[in-house]
Formats: structure tokens, sequence, C-alpha cells
């Protein structure tokens, strides 16, 4: 019997050798344009202009060695300006107070200390989002003092701000991390005829949910306050490029699970549906905006009791969606993009490419989606205290689905 043994294996050993096995295609859709690569300061956010203009931000809450700027310009040779100008960039002293123990950011209303994200509304302003937080040097987030979180306007033709609105503490926490954010413009849907933008408080420490901002009053408020929705979920765990993701900050503290609520937004394309995810979690979530922008005595309970699990997408970071109501993700296990189709629930693959990894944020003009990759689970606070991202992280876009363009909502 031994003989023939030997010779089956021989056999099954050699056929082995011949045969094709099914291997990933790892290449689907449209392949990303690289169109900026950022050798300086580590980046989260982009923002481009109709004309063209792009924009984006560093945000000091995440990382301690964005000292430079927090939002700039992008140059077309790989460089950066800060924008709208210099001065706006540096708080006097720096963004921390070291006279209060322990150290807090300070409540500068005239100047940047952490911003997050920047997003160009419908008519073309640019409008930055600063948490009013920035990290010390051994990677402790510091709190928010009233003047640092705000949502401050940017007139694209003169590059001038036209407007600052200061969240009070009873909307952006000390501890809150005010993260992403959409605008709504249409003029019926406020008294004050100048639309609301909504944003996700991203907190790892304190309470998540969704702010609400009327643009003309300046008013802002809380909807979606702490439901298991907009926090981290139980047991998370993720992996990018086959490397395990923590929270490790090292120094002797203890690893724990990644826990960043409530994060990625966008608008449908009739502005009616607010849709948004946790970074520490895999569903996608709406909510009809007319429950959001209700400020009656019970509106919070209906507002909790209309959020629809949309089913899961994977995990990601920012999303977007275009004209056609399409909702863009990125996917940090599969390298892909991938896209929600609202009119049958379906989630697919959109791009997939061995150059994305943790694509941090997205934007849309003309009929392009542009999106960031930053290695955000290379930084020291998830390995241990040792930086393991590598220089340059880079900018790319690819063609919007079925030709669609950016959501008009004025």
């Amino acid at each position: 019997m031994k003989p023939t043994t030997t010779a089956v294996v021989l056999l099954c050993a050699s056929g082995a050798a011949l045969a094709q096995v099914a291997q990933d295609p790892i290449g689907i859709g449209p392949v990303p344009e690289l169109l900026h690569l950022y050798y300086d300061e580590w980046p989260t956010g982009i923002a481009v202009s109709a004309s063209g203009r792009m924009f984006s931000n560093y945000p000091l809450g995440l990382d301690p060695t964005n000292t430079q700027y927090q939002v700039a310009e992008l140059n077309s040779n790989n460089t950066e300006t800060p924008y709208p100008n210099a001065a706006y960039n540096s708080p006097p002293g720096g963004a921390i107070d070291y006279t209060k123990y322990p150290p807090q950011s300070k409540g500068l209303a005239n100047y940047l200390i952490g911003v997050q994200s920047v997003v160009v509304d419908p008519i073309d302003r640019l409008w930055i989002l600063d948490t009013g937080r920035a990290l010390l040097p051994n990677g402790t987030l510091t709190t928010s003092n009233y003047g640092g979180p705000k949502l401050v306007g940017v007139n694209l033709s003169n590059n001038t701000i036209f407007r600052t609105i200061l969240f009070p503490p009873n909307v952006s926490y000390a501890d809150s991390y005010p993260n992403d954010v959409r605008f709504d413009l249409r003029p019926s849907i406020t008294a004050s005829g100048q639309g609301v933008a909504y944003l996700t408080d991203s907190s790892s420490e304190g309470r998540n949910g969704i702010i609400i901002v009327d643009l003309g009053t300046g008013e802002s408020w809380r909807h979606l306050e702490n439901i298991p929705q907009v926090r981290p979920e139980p047991g998370f765990f993720v992996s990018v490029w086959g490397e395990p993701v923590y929270s490790n900050p090292g120094n002797g503290m203890p690893i724990s699970r990644l826990a960043f609520g409530a994060d990625g937004i966008t608008l449908s394309n009739d502005g009616e549906t607010l849709y948004f995810s946790v970074v520490s979690g895999r569903h996608l979530y709406g909510v009809p905006t007319a429950r959001l922008r209700d400020r009656s005595a019970s509106s919070e309970l209906f507002a909790q009791a209309s959020v629809m699990d949309l089913g899961q997408k994977g995990v990601s970071d920012g999303l977007e969606s275009d004209s056609n109501g399409i909702v863009y993700g990125g996917s940090v296990e599969t390298d892909s993009i991938i896209i929600f189709n609202p009119q049958n629930g379906t989630v697919s693959t959109y791009v997939r490419d061995p150059r994305i990894e943790w694509t941090d944020t997205f934007s849309v003009a003309g009929n392009y989606l542009y999106f960031t990759e930053n290695q955000l689970w290379r930084g020291a606070s998830q390995q241990g205290g040792v930086d393991r991202r590598v220089k340059p992280y880079a900018l790319f876009r690819v063609p919007l689905l079925n030709n669609a363009t950016k959501i008009e909502l004025v």
C-alpha cells in the first residue's frame, strides 16, 4: 500500500503546481488619480471649491506636531500655504494654556486651535470646524474652553472671514470633539432663512451625538445624545493592511479598543435624511433631518425613535454623497471605497486600490470625489507611543458614479 499512497501524493503535488489558483483581483473600478503629496504636516480633511482650489486641515487635537498651521491651501508643487493667513493659524503663545493645571486648550475665538474638518458649502464658501482642543507633546488631549470650539466661514472670493459661530459649553462640552460637518442652505428649513449645519461629536472620552447649528441666528443644540447608534460598538476590532488596530498610547498605559464615536456624516440629495456612522463600528445610520431641526420639548424623544439602521457597510471614517443620492464611504479593512445605494439598500465596492488604507475625508467638486489617505492607524496613539506613519500622505480623486455632481441644497 505504501507505493500506491506515495504515487497519489506525487500526482496531487504535480497537479497543484500546474493549477491556476484563484486570487484577489485587488484593482476594482476607476484608478485613483494622485493629486497631492503631504510632506509637511499630517492632514485629515480635504475641501475643493467650484474653481478647483483645494484646502486641507491638520488637527492639533490628533497630532501634537501639527503646530505650524491648522488649515492650508494646497499648492501645485506638493506644498501648502497657511489659510486664510498665517496669523490666524498662530495663537499667541501657542494653543495650550500651561498656567492651568492640568493644562487646557485656550479659548481664543479669533485664532484656530485644533481644526478637524474643512468643507465647501453649496454656494462655494469654505467652512472651518475647530474642535478647540490640542494635544500635549506627550499625547494627552487637553479640554476646550469657550471660544475654542467654533465654526468659521471664509469667503473664497476675497479670502476673508465672514462669520464665526462659537459653540457654548452645553453644546460642545469640554471633552467634546466636533468632527465633521455638512450644510443645507435651503431658506425654507429655518425661520432665519440661512440654513443649517449638521455636525458629529466623535469624542472618545465624553458624550457622542449630533450638533445642529442655525446659520442665521448662530444658535446650536444637540440631538441623539449618547444613544447606542452614536457610540462605539462594544467589542469593536479592526485591522488595516493586516495590522491590528487598538488604542495603545504606550508609556505604561493599558491597551484598549479603538473608541471613536459618531464621525462620518453626509446628507441625502434632497436634504431630508442625514446619514452618519461611528468609526468604531460597521453600521450606517439615517435620521430625518426634520427631527434634528426640531427643538420642541419632545424633540429628542422623536429624534431617537426615528433613527434607522441601514445595515453594515464596513469600517469607515468620513462619508460623502452625490446628486444621485449615492453615499460613499471608505472601507479601511478592504483597501476600498464603498457605495451605499438608498434605492435598494445595498452596499458594493466602487474602487479598490492597494494605495487605499485609512480614507479619512471626502469632498465632492465637479464630477469628482476627492479623498485623503493619511495612515491614521499607524500614529503613536495606536502603536504603543511609536509613530509608524511614513510620509508623504496622499490626496486622490476618482470620477463620481454615473457622472453625478455635488449636492446643491440652496
